[in-house]
């Protein structure tokens, strides 16, 4: 199995990881390049610049082993048995494509990051209400999960073609969730099956072209699977939505398709 990593200016959170791991650092500027001295055993993969995590995963796919992924986040941290229980769960599970673990804080509260499929309003937000799921279940089908911790079938996302880069920093982990049921396939949480989540600070939070990225992302997104007049009416209603408050550049960013990892305005 490979485990996936994708990071930005995220060394304090990688320094928790006791798997062997793949790791992709998206140009980072923190002393992130000094865990290769500390981490010897990890394959970090480094990007000059911060491309946007599908490309990163789509990278980072293309260089695993494996047929069982493990994508996670810097600030999820899998416990001694997470990892071999997943792998056991999906591929004793021919109809699923990907199971994930139940999330916990550091004070042990569940932290659910699954999600029915976001409604346009909650795509324009970026704001998604968790599922509402009974977590006394062995398992429990989800729609959506996160990339915060999925275990996923290597097969099913190269026979989709690898994640759509049309997707930069956000939203892929949404299409690989529609795509999974379009193909008739499942996602399932495990709620026995745990992981920790650490809270952290977003090293995006607060940034213009980051902000573009993810509602560029969702009009691409309405676009795929509602048609090319759904996805621009979605970014137009967006622009008009910057200009009324008076988010001059906002506006400009979305108007000139600016996302992630663009060269102009970085």
């Amino acid at each position: 199995m490979s485990a996936v990593l994708v990071a930005f200016n995220q060394a304090p959170a990688l320094r928790r990881e006791q798997l062997e791991i793949l790791v992709v650092d998206c140009g980072s500027q923190d002393d992130s390049p000094r865990l290769d001295a500390e981490f010897p055993a990890i394959q970090i993969l480094r990007l000059p610049q911060h491309f946007g995590a599908t490309r990163a995963m789509n990278i980072a796919m293309r260089t695993a082993k494996a047929e069982l992924i493990l994508f996670l986040v810097p600030d999820v941290e899998v416990l001694p048995d997470t990892v071999t229980r997943l792998a056991a769960r999906l591929e004793g599970d021919s109809s699923s494509a990907a199971v994930c673990p139940l999330l916990y804080d550091p004070s042990d509260h569940p932290v659910l990051r699954v999600y029915g499929i976001p409604s346009h309003d909650e795509l324009a937000t970026g704001v998604l209400e968790p599922a509402s799921v009974d977590l006394t279940q062995e398992s429990v089908t989800v729609e959506y999960a996160s990339r915060d911790a999925i275990l996923a079938r290597k097969q099913f996302i190269r026979g989709i073609n690898y994640f759509d880069e049309r997707f930069g920093e956000y939203w892929a982990d949404l299409d690989l969730a529609m795509q999974i049921r379009r193909a008739g396939k499942k996602i399932r949480l495990c709620p026995s099956i745990r992981a920790k989540l650490h809270p952290g600070v977003d090293p995006l939070q607060g940034d213009a072209v980051a902000e573009s990225d993810r509602i560029l992302g969702a009009a691409a997104l309405v676009g795929k699977y509602e048609g090319f007049f759904a996805g621009f009416r979605f970014r137009i209603a967006a622009i008009f939505k910057a200009l009324g408050r008076f988010d001059l550049r906002g506006a400009w960013l979305l108007i000139s398709g600016e996302k992630i990892g663009s060269q102009a305005g970085r």
